[in-house]
């Protein structure tokens, strides 16, 4: 495996942890038959982080950069040890061998037809420094959203986003390697936007919240412009999460859970379970996903 330069390799930086302000705003609910916020066990978000992890020793492994490489960084760690620094600065394998392990490659997902690439890359990372930030971030911002949604739907937004990622990804960065987890990320920061609009009426702190999440999309998506950082995925994994949010991420009003909780609540009329405005907004979101 010869020596790539760290150009070679687009990596996907990673959102910095929300402290999302639903739990503490949202009035709690004592009827056990009928919990619409209910807090779920998280382990589908600790299990992408112990797969990424794998994934990486593995390609470090595969790597094995004291018998394809002149010098290596670490040599103690034998095979596992890393690319030179002038060639990877992240503490990682070459770009070889990321292509080799499934990085997204446009030449061969358009010409030979490895579509499969526009998912591999997202569990592949360039580095110690790259996998470490990506997987503190997915467990500071996954967990939480796992607990109050569960992992059928987190899972589905994160996977889809991903591949939103790779898909806007591929059609800017043609000329290198791309891999990471920060399109799915970027999904996730997006869905939480989304879950603040569709479910505007159970916060208390509507305006505030706003705009705190506003400026961590923002600062974040500033970090796209330092080098060799892939914001074409943050970009096309934000907006597929934004999308996915109105979509996975809606809830019940409160008069219709008290209703259905309480058999003696007394309400001037029978609420609907959802306002017409996320009616709107689920649709206007389902057909601009399947249009994208």
């Amino acid at each position: 495996m010869g020596r790539d330069a760290p150009s070679d390799i687009e990596s996907k930086a990673q959102p910095r942890r929300c402290d999302r302000p639903m739990t503490s705003s949202v009035l709690p609910y004592s009827n056990r038959e009928f919990r619409p916020f209910r807090k779920w066990f998280p382990w589908l978000i600790p299990s992408f982080v112990v797969v990424n992890v794998v994934v990486f020793v593995i390609t470090m492994g595969i790597n094995n950069c004291p018998k394809n490489s002149v010098s290596c960084l670490a040599p103690f760690l034998g095979r596992f040890s890393f690319q030179p620094f002038k060639e990877n600065p992240l503490l990682g394998p070459s770009s070889s061998t990321l292509q080799k392990m499934g990085a997204l490659d446009v030449s061969k997902v358009v010409h030979e037809h490895q579509a499969w690439r526009l998912i591999t890359c997202i569990w592949l990372h360039a580095g110690v420094f790259h996998i470490l930030a990506n997987m503190l971030s997915l467990l500071f911002i996954g967990i939480r959203l796992e607990q109050e949604f569960g992992f059928v739907r987190i899972g589905l937004l994160y996977l889809i986003s991903g591949f939103g990622g790779s898909l806007l990804s591929a059609l800017f960065i043609q000329s290198s390697i791309s891999v990471g987890a920060s399109g799915a990320l970027f999904g996730l920061l997006g869905s939480m936007l989304s879950e603040l609009i569709t479910n505007w009426t159970i916060y208390v702190n509507k305006f505030a919240a706003l705009l705190t999440l506003i400026f961590i999309i923002i600062a974040n998506l500033a970090v796209g412009i330092l080098p060799h950082v892939d914001n074409f995925a943050h970009i096309g994994g934000f907006s597929s999460g934004f999308l996915l949010g109105f979509v996975f991420l809606i809830r019940p009003q409160f008069g219709w859970a008290s209703q259905r909780s309480n058999p003696q609540y007394s309400a001037p009329s029978i609420k609907p379970k959802h306002k017409i405005y996320q009616y709107v907004l689920w649709i206007l979101s389902l057909i601009l996903l399947f249009v994208g």
